[in-house]
């Protein structure tokens, strides 16, 4: 919902029957962290709490890896200020996680994995300045694509401050199973992401939850089993959003009516 307000976005998903919203702070959304004065952060602090909405992550997509100095600046300046925003919304009982990606190209992790490594451990050290968890993303197309890297780059990390933002999607166009995906990943998660899609790899397409055939259920449990505790949090691809017609609530609704039908199916409680 990049140009809804945050007050009108948070009434309608209330209002649909979430339990928790990731916030995204970046350059184009009305809550770009860039924006937002001492007030309005702790006002959308107040929303979050009067509408009984948690806020699990802050989502701040910025790539570690560029080589533009005058980029990676402003990359880290957003990174940074969105770890702040983290320790800032603290609800009592813990921190958002801050949600971002690597960036750079898979041929990255074979060429420059120092270089890589050194650019994570930067933000890492900040965010542990700020007790906020990382959830790097594996993303297809980047330099963090498979699960294997992903895992390679939290165990040599080593922090407690570093995790994985699980997004299945990314997994799912590659041809990967569900259960194998879940069971790699599971272990280093410390929030997640669903989509839908169609194809694979290099032929695909992001869709909302409910537009595909992704087994939502099947997902769910492998979660569950894997002893994964929080939020499943839905996540509407710029593939989407960049379509004419494109309606930020209907496709808030279908994924609210997708995920919520996944739970009861499964039989699996939401508290």
């Amino acid at each position: 919902m990049p140009n809804i307000p945050v007050d009108q976005a948070l009434f309608f998903l209330h209002q649909q029957g979430f339990d928790a919203v990731e916030l995204t702070v970046l350059p184009g959304y009305t809550t770009a962290v860039d924006k937002l004065s001492t007030a309005e952060r702790q006002r959308i602090k107040r929303l979050f709490s009067s509408y009984e909405i948690e806020m699990p992550a802050v989502a701040a997509h910025r790539s570690l890896l560029d080589d533009d100095p005058s980029n990676h600046k402003t990359n880290m300046h957003i990174l940074t200020q969105a770890i702040d925003l983290c320790g800032e919304w603290n609800n009592g009982q813990g921190k958002p996680v801050l949600d971002t990606i690597l960036g750079g190209i898979p041929t990255d992790w074979e060429n420059r994995l120092d270089f890589i490594f050194e650019r994570v451990q930067t933000l890492v050290d900040y965010a542990e300045k700020m007790d906020v968890v990382i959830g790097i993303e594996g993303h297809v197309g980047s330099a963090l694509d498979t699960a294997e890297k992903c895992i390679q780059l939290v165990e040599e990390i080593s922090s407690p401050y570093l995790g994985l933002n699980f997004d299945i999607s990314h997994f799912d166009v590659i041809g990967m199973s569900i259960e194998n995906a879940v069971h790699l990943m599971a272990p280093y998660t410390v929030h997640t992401h669903v989509k839908d899609q169609r194809g694979r790899l290099p032929d695909y397409e992001f869709l909302i939850p409910g537009d595909g055939d992704f087994d939502f259920v099947t997902y769910l449990l492998a979660m569950e089993a894997a002893g994964y505790q929080g939020s499943i949090t839905a996540e509407v691809s710029n593939m989407v959003q960049i379509q004419p017609g494109y309606n930020p609530f209907q496709a808030a609704s279908l994924c609210y009516e997708t995920l919520n039908n996944a739970f009861n199916v499964a039989q699996i409680s939401r508290e």
